[in-house]
């Protein structure tokens, strides 16, 4: 059976190996460390595929939000809605099938819906980790897909204290970011602060030129204080988050086909501005985490209490009032002209999560995990308008791990027990039942059971089985409202049953000295894949009148298969040259189903990524190389005392013609192939002593500036232009960015 591959051409190693190592260190991608809730694990002895995407590869992508910057790894793309507002997808699986885990606890926002996006800041990010495959041991249901852990900064070592300034410009959208940060170590203690701030117009592209609503700003900031020493660490970490997201709604004249707006919101017509402009939402999300890691014995023992709040208000034209004492537009809740306006959704969510858990290494080759760790919720409406019921949710989980090490296998396995409490609460609306009052329970056994084993020092051959969970979430269960984000009005099913998945996974990585390449083959079993469908002819008894123009879905379910891989190769005939690509391919559909409603829906197309990479200087190479030969240019050498870490790069990303996709109902429309051309460049520069006083990125996306639109697009399905016939909105056109970092140290 077919199983899970992965490639990860872009993972560079990080070890501490002689000069000659280290000199072809790209190739070595075995060593690669990561930060796993377990402890340090190597990616050779996983059974399963991980990616792992650097803070240095993450400045080297043009993105408009962190989710945009790791979205191009094999086997891991995004929905996205408008230019700000992206949401993970693992081998054709997302939302409520992903966790992201961000300062060391789960992220929970609104992560169910289209146009509710990750709430964290991509500058206070220090590496990705994404787990693929079914990752319920350690985190439980929802877990299905995999885990996108966003690891913080790395504190600075003892004795000394760093600052940065970055800042960036793109030209498609005017995206202007700015980041300030500042961390140190003295004697144990350790702290570590940061600020951003990010501002976008409306983006383009050459079908649609500028789209109204596609406007977004955002700001964020988080500290650290904690204390490290001889017996673990506690550190204590607080962030907010805050994003304006303008909305559009993609309505078009009938007769020009031009996009329609507001002028008001728009004055002169221009749409280049950087306010906000009805109808838009507006996120803020609080989050405290108290982090403990003890030394126990011969083990270690951790415990990571944290609180999130997250509000997520929308504002539309016919919710607006004037207040005394109304300030600019600039402060949340208030427009260009001094009114304000109250909101028409307003949705708080309340999360508290907890994890404990217990590392024994007293064995010589075994390591044992054990933990217990869950959350509790309450989410409330606080607006007018409504799109799902006020609940509580409670849920717990215990779990142990087990790892054992070999001359030339490396095996692991483990067990989990969930119980996941859900109580939905009734509403009343204009004497008409909008919610109904509901209790479910869920419980469900998984596991997992993998082996690795070390062939030689360059092959390593991975299998692993393991059984998946996942409860329905409430959006699916009781939603009653319209997605202005997405043109949609869903009606929940109260009766779902919780998805059970099988997955299977295969993968094969070699690296030498020149060459290295990895395949990770998948298949995926879920019973009761829940998904959302569209209703015929519009026909919903209890929507509200004013909502009929919008496309209705409800959610059902039915048994799924996933298959498909992940390859890639990574070749350097020569220490500067790079030569690299990847493919990556999902089938996704319902099991002894009629063509109509054979494939599932939001399945990524298969994707082609190539590039050529040219390093002129790397980690300060030209200081420990082969001194010049007697004639030799001096030109060349004084430019290496100005650059280091200097490159220039070709890439193309192949999107290939989706033809699977959900037709019942008009609930998706196939989506042609389409061709980004990516250029970039970057370097260090150096001041005459040598240390670094910046560094530099020059990044030119769809430098072709072709016209497409993403199957994962919920923009696609947007009004027809009865003029040209094209449906719905285009993804940005072609944009070139420069980000600047200078840091200081002291």
């Amino acid at each position: 059976m077919l199983s899970l591959l992965c490639i990860y051409t872009t993972v560079r190693a990080q070890s501490d190996k002689d000069s000659a190592d280290i000199y072809f260190h790209h190739l070595d991608l075995n060593e690669v460390i990561v930060t796993s809730p377990v402890g340090q694990l190597k990616r050779k002895q996983t059974s399963t595929p991980i990616s792992v995407v650097t803070r240095k590869e993450i400045r080297q992508t043009a993105s408009a939000n962190i989710i945009d910057a790791v979205a191009k790894q094999p086997g891991v793309a995004q929905v996205t809605t408008g230019n700000g507002i992206s949401k993970p997808v693992i081998r054709g699986l997302g939302y409520n099938r992903i966790v992201c885990v961000a300062d060391g606890v789960r992220q929970e926002g609104q992560q169910w819906g289209d146009e509710h996006g990750i709430e964290i800041d991509g500058q206070s990010v220090g590496q990705v980790e994404i787990l693929k495959g079914p990752a319920s041991l350690m985190y439980g249901s929802d877990a299905m897909a995999g885990v996108v852990i966003f690891h913080p900064e790395a504190i600075e070592p003892e004795g000394r204290m760093a600052a940065n300034i970055s800042t960036e410009y793109q030209t498609n959208s005017g995206l202007i970011n700015y980041s300030l940060r500042f961390g140190g170590n003295k004697k144990g203690f350790v702290w570590n602060g940061r600020y951003s701030e990010k501002f976008a117009h409306a983006y383009k592209n050459k079908y649609d030129g500028y789209v109204p609503g596609t406007q977004f700003h955002e700001r964020a900031a988080n500290a650290l204080l904690g204390v490290n020493k001889d017996w673990g660490f506690s550190h204590l970490t607080l962030g907010y988050y805050h994003i304006t997201p303008s909305m559009t709604e993609g309505e078009r004249d009938p007769e020009t086909g031009e996009q329609l707006y507001d002028e008001d919101q728009y004055p002169n017509g221009n749409l280049k501005t950087y306010r906000k402009a009805l109808p838009y939402q507006q996120i803020h999300h609080y989050k405290a985490v108290l982090d403990n890691s003890f030394a126990v014995g011969d083990g270690l023992l951790k415990a990571i209490i944290g609180y999130q709040q997250n509000r997520r208000q929308e504002f539309e034209e016919h919710h607006h009032h004037h207040h005394e004492g109304d300030e600019d537009h600039d402060h949340e809740g208030h427009d260009h002209d001094g009114s304000s306006e109250e909101p028409s959704l307003d949705l708080l969510l309340h999360t508290l999560t907890y994890d404990a858990r217990y590392t024994y290494n007293g064995f010589d080759t075994w390591k044992l995990n054990g933990g217990i760790g869950g959350m509790y919720q309450r989410s409330l409406n606080e607006g007018e308008e409504f799109l799902i019921p006020d609940y509580n949710l409670f849920d717990i989980g215990a779990y142990i791990t087990a790892n054992k090490e070999l001359r030339h296998w490396t095996l692991s396995g483990g067990l989990r027990y969930d119980y996941r409490h859900l109580h939905s609460h009734a509403l009343t609306e204009e004497g008409e039942e909008r919610f109904t009052d509901f209790t479910r329970n869920f419980s469900a056994l998984s596991g997992s059971l993998g082996a690795v084993w070390h062939a030689n020092s360059h092959l390593n051959i991975r299998a692993n089985v393991a059984r998946g969970f996942r409860a329905p979430n409430l959006s699916e269960l009781g939603s009653n409202g319209a997605h202005h984000g997405t043109l949609r009005y869903e009606i929940g099913n109260p009766d779902l049953k919780p998805e059970y998945s099988w997955q299977g996974d295969l993968g094969f990585d070699y690296s030498s000295r020149y060459i290295s390449f990895e395949l990770a083959l998948f298949l995926n079993h879920i019973d009761n894949y829940i998904f959302a469908e569209a209703l015929a002819d519009n026909a919903l008894e209890n929507a509200p009148v004013e909502d009929t123009a919008y496309r209705l879905f409800h959610y059902t379910q039915g048994n799924a298969l996933l298959k498909g891989f992940e390859a890639g190769f990574d070749l350097h005939p020569i220490h500067q040259l790079h030569i690299g690509s990847t493919f990556s391919m999902v089938d996704a559909r319902q099991l002894n189903q009629p063509l109509e409603t054979r494939y599932l829906p939001l399945t990524p197309a298969p994707r082609l990524t190539a590039e050529v990479k040219w390093e002129f200087t790397h980690n300060g190479d030209h200081h420990t190389s082969a001194p010049h030969h007697q004639g030799e240019s001096e030109h060349h050498h004084r430019l290496d005392h100005v650059f280091d870490n200097a490159y220039v790069s070709v890439g193309i990303e192949q999107y290939f013609r989706q033809n699977h996709y959900y037709m019942a109902e008009g609930t998706e429309t196939a989506t042609p192939a389409y061709t980004l051309l990516n250029v970039s460049a970057g370097t260090d520069i150096l001041l005459k002593n040598g240390r670094k006083l910046c560094e530099l990125y020059l990044i030119a996306d769809n430098l072709l500036n072709c016209a497409y639109q993403s199957h994962l697009s919920r923009l696609k399905y947007a009004d027809i232009n009865n003029v040209t016939g094209r449906r719905g909105i285009f993804n940005p056109g072609r944009n070139f960015t420069i980000k600047l970092i200078f840091p200081l140290q002291f």
